[in-house]
């Protein structure tokens, strides 16, 4: 029997996740405790006797680095990995390099409140969530969806708003839900699904 296997995990914490800077397409490395947090990642996988066969990441180090350091612990190292700007994180535009309290001072609390957790504003430059899903749905539909479907335990390492794509369509969420969905630094969540690509079980690594 396929077992239709999607495992998704957002990347360990980066510099930039550290010292409260917007982040979006610039790639900040992880910090020690990032590194810490992929390696921790694998360990929880090859203890739920996960394997996989293949792996798909974005164009930005610090989810690539994640999913290098997660198949290392598991002993995967040799998987067929995709790598495409499509699963990239969202796009935060002006944000980008910003630390979050000074751009509320610059801008005012609410306004960057609401490019942070409204679902379709972007902020200046850069990318709403709408927008990182449209770029991020295609790809999950048309490059990694039928490959779990044909029975290819797949691996995906991404981002927070990315992955948020894939949730909202796996878990069926609306654009309310889906801000309110906090994904953890390193974190696995194990889908199963079925034939017709709906969620059969689902399990979060947290903790």
């Amino acid at each position: 029997m396929n077992e239709r296997l999607l495992v998704l995990v957002r990347h360990g914490q980066s510099e930039w996740n550290l010292k409260n800077l917007f982040t979006g397409w610039r790639d900040p490395a992880l910090t020690e405790k990032g590194i810490g947090e992929a390696r921790e990642a694998g360990r929880k996988l090859k203890a739920q006797g996960l394997t996989f066969d293949v792996a798909f990441t974005s164009a930005l180090s610090r989810a690539q680095k994640t999913l290098d350091l997660a198949l290392e612990e598991m002993g995967q190292t040799g998987l067929p990995i995709t790598r495409d700007q499509a699963l990239n994180e969202r796009d935060y535009g002006d944000l980008a390099g910003l630390n979050k309290d000074d751009a509320r001072e610059k801008w005012g609390e609410e306004q960057v409140h609401q490019w942070r957790r409204s679902y379709d504003i972007p902020p200046p430059g850069g990318e709403s969530l709408k927008d990182t899903l449209a770029r991020t749905l295609p790809y999950y539909v048309q490059e990694i969806l039928p490959g779990v479907l044909r029975g290819e335990r797949t691996l995906v390492a991404a981002h927070g708003n990315s992955l948020r794509a894939l949730i909202m369509v796996l878990e069926k969420l609306t654009p309310e839900g889906i801000l309110a969905r906090e994904l953890g630094t390193g974190v696995p969540v194990i889908y199963r699904l079925n034939a017709d690509s709906t969620v059969a079980s689902k399990l979060d690594l947290a903790g």
